[in-house]
């Protein structure tokens, strides 16, 4: 994720910029603060459920942030660096996983991992009634020579995600790559590695629809412990999705000596703001018709604040008395190095409110996600499911906790 003000998001983990100690697990204010107000947006038809469930729902907002300690895999879904995939200056990211993965994957022998890669670069074109797999050094295309995008995204979908789901390295022999594309580009006799180079930069808008069917599903059969789980989660990765930071490769102001503008974003303005200045009253949930467009709009306006974030810190830095950015303060009983409040306060005014709007915007979003998929589930009635006395909790919460407090995060720091 890369945790985000509301999500990872307005988040927590309070970094700490340092000194005195390593950075230190603070809290999630914003995730809970997000998923707690999202419910007073909902209909009444879904009260009975969610409110009765609203501290289920906040406490458990910050689960897809534990997984991070847990799952090999989770990182991953809390962001996407967008600027990696740039074309002219502009977002040009495929909006569906597997035809990013046409693209951004390959296959090298295994027992040569620097070996050239079998695909090379290349785009997606629509020649005639089908979509393929372009070359970038090919300028008249012959469609005899090239891999029609369908096989290759049956390939993805089938065989190898799963594939990469449970093992370290994906394996796959020349010849079933050659009866795959029917062409005869790789070794019959030898053995290749699929490499994914897309997927370590982040697939949010890819991760968020998926949980978005579960939630459907889980309307749909009325499975009141699936509900309420999945919209948890729902509200955790729809807050990373409003945070600028959670867009970009530079998501810590390290590549612009700016480290630890992460948590200065997204945790340390919102602890120092929200309960006094922030305004809650975000009107009511409304339903989407195209949940993962909506998803990908959201990330791309979060994505046209980065500039904003990062232009705006670094001018203020500039500006502000350098012996008056950083204080000391105390933390759970330890002196921690962060951002002095007169600074955080110049910083939100600057940014004219930012923090705040995307807060806002976080919480009418999930609100209108959980409502759309009651809708699209047929709105079910969940009086007697608010009435049930079944325990939510899971053996998953023991061991989240578990690994959480063990401290040792798989994949990229935030902070």
């Amino acid at each position: 994720m890369k945790i985000g003000v509301f999500a990872s998001g307005f988040f927590l983990f309070m970094i700490l910029l340092t000194s005195f100690v390593e950075t230190h697990k603070w809290g999630f204010f914003g995730h809970r603060r997000i998923n707690r107000l999202a419910v007073f947006t909902l209909s009444p038809d879904m009260m009975p459920l969610y409110k009765n469930s609203i501290e289920f729902l906040t406490e458990h907002a910050v689960d897809a942030d534990k997984r991070r300690y847990a799952v090999k895999d989770e990182a991953p879904r809390h962001f996407i660096d967008l600027d990696r995939w740039h074309k002219n200056g502009v977002p040009a990211c495929p909006r569906s996983y597997d035809e990013a993965l046409a693209i951004y994957s390959d296959f090298v022998l295994l027992d040569d991992p620097y070996s050239r890669p079998l695909l090379g670069r290349r785009s997606i074109e629509l020649i005639g009634k089908d979509k393929f797999l372009v070359p970038d050094d090919v300028k008249k295309p012959d469609t005899s020579l090239l891999i029609k995008l369908n096989k290759f995204r049956w390939l993805i979908s089938s065989s190898l995600i799963p594939a990469a789901r449970k093992e370290e390295k994906v394996v796959i022999s020349g010849k079933t790559i050659n009866e795959t594309f029917n062409k005869h580009i790789a070794q019959e006799n030898q053995s290749y590695e699929w490499l994914d180079t897309f997927s370590l930069h982040g697939i949010l808008p890819f991760h968020l629809p998926e949980q978005y069917r579960k939630l459907v599903q889980a309307f749909s059969t009325k499975d009141r412990k699936s509900i309420l789980r999945h919209s948890a989660d729902i509200g955790h990765y729809l807050g990373d999705a409003h945070v600028p930071l959670h867009t970009t490769s530079n998501y810590n102001g390290q590549m612009t000596n700016q480290l630890g503008l992460h948590a200065f974003w997204e945790s340390r303005i919102p602890e120092l703001f929200a309960d006094d200045e922030y305004d809650y009253i975000v009107g009511k949930a409304e339903y989407i018709k195209d949940v993962p467009n909506y998803i990908w709009d959201v990330v791309l306006k979060s994505h046209s604040y980065v500039d904003s974030v990062l232009l705006i810190e670094k001018r203020l830095s500039r500006s502000f008395p350098s012996d008056q950015q950083y204080c000391f303060d105390e933390r759970l009983g330890t002196t921690v190095r962060t951002q002095c409040t007169a600074y955080a306060k110049a910083y939100q005014q600057a940014m004219k409110g930012m923090v705040e709007s995307r807060m806002r915007d976080a919480i009418l979003s999930v609100g209108s996600v959980w409502y759309s998929a009651w809708i699209d589930a047929g709105q079910p009635n969940l009086t007697m499911l608010s009435r049930s006395s079944e325990s939510i909790s899971d053996s998953e919460d023991i061991l989240l906790d578990k690994a959480f407090k063990g401290g040792n995060i798989i994949g990229r720091p935030e902070n």
